[in-house]
């Protein structure tokens, strides 16, 4: 399983993608959308987790491309 994948606000301006405990982006963008769909085909490439961050730091959403051998139901797709 490869690094969690997590979006970020940067202080900045626009939306960083960061692998779990990376200090560095592995990538920049204006939206957060892009920076969502950016960063789900990583966590899909690395059978990681996406995290998602609100812009104050706080955790909006999850999801999960691991291979979980107990995945819970998942209600939103």
């Amino acid at each position: 399983m490869g690094k969690n994948q997590h979006v970020v606000f940067n202080s900045n301006g626009g939306w960083d993608i960061k692998g779990e405990n990376n200090t560095k982006a592995t990538k920049h963008t204006e939206t957060k959308k892009e920076a969502i769909d950016i960063a789900r085909e990583i966590a899909k490439n690395q059978k990681s987790e996406l995290v998602i961050h609100n812009k104050n730091g706080q955790i909006s959403d999850k999801d999960s491309f691991g291979n979980d051998p107990c995945p819970p139901k998942d209600k939103k797709h």
